[in-house]
């Protein structure tokens, strides 16, 4: 059995991509929300970090409430110089004025805090590091997801000073 959906906000209390699923704390209280892995991937995201902000449409089913569909995911408005040494010589507006490029991930290991991914049609490496993932609301990568990224010269060359969602890097009419 399943009803009709609601718009509701809240934040992640625990996803885990390995376990396809985690649970949502609605703002207003009430029972955790199921989100399942499925509903996540249709957003674009392979996973989500704990206590990030969500919006999304919940239904009831007899197992309980589950999300249905993610409207949106919290950006961190932090800059992303704020804790990465990295980056502490950039400037925010510089980094805003930089492009939003489609890529793919080659790979990223979260134990080890950073990964590596392509601009679509250009096989250099962009370093991409766990705290700008963090920023973005992410939790982790998966090999070959589709992703959009700021990349900027740093000192140990190219790198990810923003990830966002992939359908960020489509061009608006």
């Amino acid at each position: 059995m399943n009803t009709d959906g609601y718009i509701m906000d809240g934040h992640v209390k625990w996803f885990d991509p390995g376990k396809g699923f985690g649970f949502i704390v609605a703002t207003d209280g009430g029972p955790d929300i199921l989100l399942h892995a499925n509903v996540l991937r249709n957003f674009g995201q392979s996973s989500v970090a704990d206590g990030t902000g969500i919006e999304v449409m919940v239904s009831k089913t007899d197992r309980g409430l589950q999300a249905s569909e993610v409207l949106s995911i919290e950006q961190n408005q932090e800059p992303v110089s704020s804790g990465l040494a990295d980056f502490a010589e950039f400037d925010p507006e510089e980094i805003a004025a930089t492009p939003v490029e489609p890529a793919r991930v080659k790979w990223f290991e979260k134990a080890k805090g950073f990964g590596f991914a392509n601009v679509f049609g250009d096989d250099t490496d962009v370093f991409v590091h766990i705290e700008v993932l963090r920023l973005a609301g992410l939790a982790d990568l998966l090999p070959g997801e589709a992703i959009a990224l700021r990349a900027i010269e740093g000192k140990r060359g190219l790198m990810a000073a923003e990830v966002l969602p992939w359908e960020s890097a489509i061009p608006r009419d």
